[in-house]
Protein backbone atom coordinates (compact mmCIF):
# COMPACT_ATOMS: atom_id res chain seq x y z
CA UNK A 1 0.00 0.00 0.00
CA UNK A 2 0.78 3.80 0.02
CA UNK A 3 1.42 3.87 3.35
CA UNK A 4 3.29 2.31 5.77
CA UNK A 5 2.22 -0.21 7.76
CA UNK A 6 3.28 1.63 11.13
CA UNK A 7 1.58 4.29 9.76
CA UNK A 8 -1.97 2.25 9.37
CA UNK A 9 -2.07 0.46 12.20
CA UNK A 10 -1.16 3.31 14.88
CA UNK A 11 -3.92 5.00 12.94
CA UNK A 12 -6.52 2.57 13.46
CA UNK A 13 -5.39 1.69 17.05
CA UNK A 14 -5.28 5.11 18.23
CA UNK A 15 -8.92 6.24 16.52
CA UNK A 16 -10.50 2.84 18.36
CA UNK A 17 -8.14 4.33 21.48
CA UNK A 18 -10.83 7.45 21.71
CA UNK A 19 -8.33 9.85 19.00
CA UNK A 20 -11.06 10.85 16.20
CA UNK A 21 -10.34 10.46 12.81
CA UNK A 22 -9.83 14.08 11.99
CA UNK A 23 -7.51 14.57 15.14
CA UNK A 24 -5.16 11.49 13.88
CA UNK A 25 -4.89 13.25 10.27
CA UNK A 26 -3.48 16.10 12.41
CA UNK A 27 -0.72 13.95 14.21
CA UNK A 28 0.17 12.54 11.57
CA UNK A 29 0.76 15.24 9.55
CA UNK A 30 2.18 17.32 12.66
CA UNK A 31 4.41 14.26 13.71
CA UNK A 32 5.35 12.64 10.73
CA UNK A 33 5.04 14.86 7.85
CA UNK A 34 2.35 12.22 6.45
CA UNK A 35 -0.56 13.54 4.58
CA UNK A 36 -3.61 11.39 4.81
CA UNK A 37 -7.20 12.08 5.01
CA UNK A 38 -9.14 11.46 7.79
CA UNK A 39 -11.54 9.16 5.55
CA UNK A 40 -8.50 6.87 4.47
CA UNK A 41 -8.04 6.88 8.15
CA UNK A 42 -11.76 5.44 8.24
CA UNK A 43 -11.32 3.12 5.59
CA UNK A 44 -8.26 1.60 7.17
CA UNK A 45 -10.41 0.85 10.57
CA UNK A 46 -13.52 -0.65 8.24
CA UNK A 47 -11.47 -2.64 6.31
CA UNK A 48 -8.91 -4.33 8.63
CA UNK A 49 -11.48 -4.25 11.42
CA UNK A 50 -13.34 -6.85 9.12
CA UNK A 51 -10.42 -8.92 8.25
CA UNK A 52 -9.40 -9.55 11.56
CA UNK A 53 -12.86 -10.12 12.73
CA UNK A 54 -12.99 -12.62 10.35
CA UNK A 55 -10.12 -14.57 11.71
CA UNK A 56 -10.52 -14.18 15.69
CA UNK A 57 -13.87 -15.60 15.29
CA UNK A 58 -13.12 -18.53 14.03
CA UNK A 59 -10.80 -19.25 16.82
CA UNK A 60 -11.74 -21.18 19.73
CA UNK A 61 -11.47 -20.05 23.38
CA UNK A 62 -11.73 -21.26 27.02
CA UNK A 63 -14.43 -19.18 28.63
CA UNK A 64 -16.03 -19.10 31.92
CA UNK A 65 -19.82 -20.19 32.37
CA UNK A 66 -20.78 -16.54 33.45
CA UNK A 67 -21.69 -14.54 31.10
CA UNK A 68 -23.55 -10.50 31.37
CA UNK A 69 -25.43 -9.48 28.83
CA UNK A 70 -27.01 -6.33 27.88
CA UNK A 71 -28.05 -3.21 25.00
CA UNK A 72 -27.59 0.49 25.45
CA UNK A 73 -28.35 3.34 23.01
CA UNK A 74 -25.23 4.41 20.76
CA UNK A 75 -26.08 7.67 18.78
CA UNK A 76 -26.25 7.77 15.46
CA UNK A 77 -26.60 10.52 12.68
CA UNK A 78 -29.06 11.95 15.32
CA UNK A 79 -30.95 8.98 16.82
CA UNK A 80 -30.32 6.24 19.14
CA UNK A 81 -29.65 2.86 17.49
CA UNK A 82 -28.90 -0.09 20.03
CA UNK A 83 -25.84 -2.03 20.45
CA UNK A 84 -25.68 -5.78 22.10
CA UNK A 85 -22.67 -6.85 23.88
CA UNK A 86 -22.63 -10.34 26.43
CA UNK A 87 -18.99 -10.80 27.98
CA UNK A 88 -17.49 -13.68 29.82
CA UNK A 89 -16.95 -12.45 33.50
CA UNK A 90 -14.00 -14.71 33.94
CA UNK A 91 -11.71 -14.02 30.77
CA UNK A 92 -13.70 -10.18 30.72
CA UNK A 93 -13.98 -11.34 26.79
CA UNK A 94 -17.01 -10.07 24.99
CA UNK A 95 -18.62 -13.29 23.62
CA UNK A 96 -20.73 -11.69 21.18
CA UNK A 97 -22.21 -8.19 19.83
CA UNK A 98 -24.59 -7.44 17.79
CA UNK A 99 -26.26 -4.15 16.23
CA UNK A 100 -29.63 -2.80 15.62
CA UNK A 101 -32.18 0.21 15.41
CA UNK A 102 -34.98 -1.75 17.58
CA UNK A 103 -35.18 -3.24 20.47
CA UNK A 104 -37.56 -6.19 20.53
CA UNK A 105 -37.47 -10.38 20.89
CA UNK A 106 -35.87 -11.33 17.44
CA UNK A 107 -32.97 -8.55 18.04
CA UNK A 108 -32.93 -10.16 21.37
CA UNK A 109 -32.77 -13.82 20.07
CA UNK A 110 -30.26 -12.90 17.30
CA UNK A 111 -27.90 -10.93 20.12
CA UNK A 112 -28.10 -14.25 22.26
CA UNK A 113 -27.32 -16.72 19.43
CA UNK A 114 -24.24 -14.56 18.22
CA UNK A 115 -23.52 -14.49 22.36
CA UNK A 116 -22.92 -18.28 22.78
CA UNK A 117 -21.42 -19.21 19.54
CA UNK A 118 -18.34 -19.28 21.33
CA UNK A 119 -20.01 -21.51 23.96
CA UNK A 120 -22.71 -22.20 25.79
CA UNK A 121 -22.26 -20.73 29.91
CA UNK A 122 -24.46 -22.37 32.64
CA UNK A 123 -26.20 -18.97 32.69
CA UNK A 124 -26.68 -15.14 31.29
CA UNK A 125 -27.67 -12.33 33.37
CA UNK A 126 -29.18 -9.39 31.97
CA UNK A 127 -31.55 -6.69 32.66
CA UNK A 128 -35.35 -7.12 33.20
CA UNK A 129 -36.12 -6.04 29.86
CA UNK A 130 -39.53 -7.47 28.52
CA UNK A 131 -37.90 -9.08 25.05
CA UNK A 132 -35.03 -11.00 27.08
CA UNK A 133 -37.37 -13.88 28.46
CA UNK A 134 -38.86 -14.61 25.09
CA UNK A 135 -35.71 -15.06 23.46
CA UNK A 136 -34.55 -17.14 25.69
CA UNK A 137 -37.48 -19.35 25.57
CA UNK A 138 -37.20 -19.61 22.06
CA UNK A 139 -33.76 -20.65 22.42
CA UNK A 140 -33.38 -23.00 24.94
CA UNK A 141 -36.51 -24.07 26.22
CA UNK A 142 -37.22 -25.94 23.12
CA UNK A 143 -33.61 -27.19 22.59
CA UNK A 144 -32.83 -25.23 19.22
CA UNK A 145 -28.91 -24.54 20.24
CA UNK A 146 -27.88 -27.90 20.68
CA UNK A 147 -29.98 -29.38 23.01
CA UNK A 148 -28.76 -27.55 26.16
CA UNK A 149 -30.71 -25.27 28.72
CA UNK A 150 -29.11 -21.93 29.24
CA UNK A 151 -30.38 -20.36 32.82
CA UNK A 152 -31.97 -17.27 32.50
CA UNK A 153 -30.96 -14.52 35.22
CA UNK A 154 -32.45 -11.08 35.78
CA UNK A 155 -30.88 -8.62 37.17
CA UNK A 156 -34.26 -5.92 38.23
CA UNK A 157 -32.98 -2.67 39.14
CA UNK A 158 -36.32 -2.09 40.05
CA UNK A 159 -36.17 -4.30 42.68
CA UNK A 160 -32.82 -4.65 44.33
CA UNK A 161 -31.72 -0.77 43.17
CA UNK A 162 -28.73 -2.93 41.89
CA UNK A 163 -27.00 -1.91 37.86
CA UNK A 164 -25.87 -5.34 35.66
CA UNK A 165 -22.18 -3.36 36.59
CA UNK A 166 -20.60 -6.12 34.84
CA UNK A 167 -21.52 -5.58 31.74
CA UNK A 168 -22.31 -1.63 32.15
CA UNK A 169 -17.70 -1.54 32.90
CA UNK A 170 -17.59 -2.52 29.48
CA UNK A 171 -20.41 -0.58 28.37
CA UNK A 172 -19.19 2.99 29.58
CA UNK A 173 -15.66 2.30 27.52
CA UNK A 174 -17.26 2.03 24.36
CA UNK A 175 -19.38 4.53 25.02
CA UNK A 176 -16.83 6.53 25.70
CA UNK A 177 -14.93 6.68 22.90
CA UNK A 178 -18.40 7.03 20.69
CA UNK A 179 -18.99 9.73 22.52
CA UNK A 180 -15.51 11.56 21.15
CA UNK A 181 -15.93 10.43 17.76
CA UNK A 182 -19.61 12.91 18.09
CA UNK A 183 -21.62 9.66 17.39
CA UNK A 184 -20.98 7.65 14.75
CA UNK A 185 -22.65 8.57 11.11
CA UNK A 186 -23.72 6.28 8.32
CA UNK A 187 -25.90 3.14 9.01
CA UNK A 188 -23.72 0.83 7.27
CA UNK A 189 -20.37 1.64 8.78
CA UNK A 190 -21.88 1.74 12.50
CA UNK A 191 -21.80 -1.55 13.07
CA UNK A 192 -18.18 -2.32 11.38
CA UNK A 193 -16.74 0.57 13.83
CA UNK A 194 -18.71 -1.33 16.90
CA UNK A 195 -16.67 -4.02 15.85
CA UNK A 196 -13.60 -2.42 15.91
CA UNK A 197 -14.34 -1.86 19.14
CA UNK A 198 -15.09 -5.26 20.28
CA UNK A 199 -11.17 -6.31 18.89
CA UNK A 200 -9.86 -3.28 20.74
CA UNK A 201 -11.24 -4.22 23.89
CA UNK A 202 -10.40 -8.28 23.16
CA UNK A 203 -6.83 -8.35 21.97
CA UNK A 204 -5.24 -4.85 21.57
CA UNK A 205 -5.74 -3.19 25.78
CA UNK A 206 -5.28 -4.91 28.97
CA UNK A 207 -8.14 -5.03 30.90
CA UNK A 208 -7.98 -2.41 34.00
CA UNK A 209 -8.41 -4.89 36.72
CA UNK A 210 -6.82 -8.23 35.37
CA UNK A 211 -4.04 -6.54 33.90
CA UNK A 212 -4.16 -9.35 31.12
CA UNK A 213 -5.63 -9.28 27.73
CA UNK A 214 -8.94 -10.76 27.63
CA UNK A 215 -7.97 -13.29 24.46
CA UNK A 216 -4.79 -14.46 26.22
CA UNK A 217 -6.69 -15.15 29.79
CA UNK A 218 -9.52 -16.78 27.21
CA UNK A 219 -6.82 -19.25 26.39
CA UNK A 220 -5.43 -17.28 22.61
CA UNK A 221 -2.66 -15.92 23.68
CA UNK A 222 -1.46 -15.00 19.39
CA UNK A 223 1.84 -14.22 20.20
CA UNK A 224 1.42 -10.57 18.56
CA UNK A 225 3.82 -8.06 19.67
CA UNK A 226 3.81 -4.98 20.68
CA UNK A 227 2.15 -4.09 17.62
CA UNK A 228 -0.62 -6.04 18.05
CA UNK A 229 -2.88 -4.58 15.37
CA UNK A 230 -0.52 -5.50 12.90
CA UNK A 231 0.08 -8.93 14.45
CA UNK A 232 -3.57 -9.44 14.43
CA UNK A 233 -3.78 -8.19 10.38
CA UNK A 234 -0.87 -10.64 9.79
CA UNK A 235 -2.40 -13.44 10.68
CA UNK A 236 -5.62 -12.81 9.41
CA UNK A 237 -4.06 -12.33 5.87
CA UNK A 238 -2.52 -16.01 6.21
CA UNK A 239 -6.33 -17.22 6.96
Amino acid sequence: MRYSTQTITLSIDMYLSNLSSRKMRNQLKRHFQTKVSHITILDWVRKYSLMVNNFVEKLGYNLGDNFYADETFIRRDKQDDRFWACVDWDTRLITGVHYSIAGNIEEAKIFIEKSVKKKKPKFIQTDSAQFYPKAFKKLFYKNKIGGLIVEHKIQNYQKTRIHNYKIETVFMKIKDRVDDFRGLKALWSAPIIMVGLTIQHNFIEEHTTTKEYPCSLAGQDLDLGENRWLGLIKLASKD
